[in-house]
């Protein structure tokens, strides 16, 4: 999908997710029209997104980072020289739990694991608790941004 000027590649590998991609290339978009509120955003390039099963993303975990316990969302950096900004890979398992039984939640808690995988893409870290503080300021601004311009994501499980 085509974001403002990005292209975004949405992978639903979830067998009961239902997603809009053109929202969620919208989203992304507006994080990247929007990229000096966040330390300059994410590397130009191709963004992909991967929407899957607990498995799979600990399966991902233990292979890149060596821990193989579930998680929420794991991100990759690209190669901004060959025009690949990154991977952010979600868990809508992790989310479904978070979030409970309804859509509302269910679509705002994935859009989060978003947001924090182009928070990580533009520089930001959680591995040590000024940087947590950081990173979670940077989300709480990014949803309200998503929120007030009506582009937030829905996500739906079936």
């Amino acid at each position: 999908m085509k974001g403002e000027g990005r292209s975004v590649d949405v992978a639903n590998r979830h067998p009961r997710l239902r997603i809009d991609r053109r929202r969620v290339a919208a989203a992304i978009a507006l994080l990247d029209a929007n990229a000096g509120k966040f330390r300059g955003g994410c590397p130009p390039g191709v963004l992909s997104v991967a929407f899957l099963q607990d498995p799979a993303l600990a399966g991902l975990h233990a292979r890149y980072l060596g821990d193989p316990s579930a998680t929420d969302v794991i991100t990759f950096a690209g190669d901004p020289a060959n025009h690949v900004a990154g991977e952010i890979c979600v868990s809508v398992d992790a989310a479904a739990r978070r979030a409970g039984d309804t859509a509302a939640r269910l679509s705002r808690e994935i859009a989060l694991y978003l947001v924090h995988g182009w928070l990580h893409l533009a520089g930001y870290d959680d591995g040590n608790p000024a940087s947590r503080r950081a990173i979670r300021r940077a989300e709480a601004r990014a949803m309200r941004l998503l929120a007030r311009s009506a582009a937030m994501p829905r996500f739906k499980l079936a």
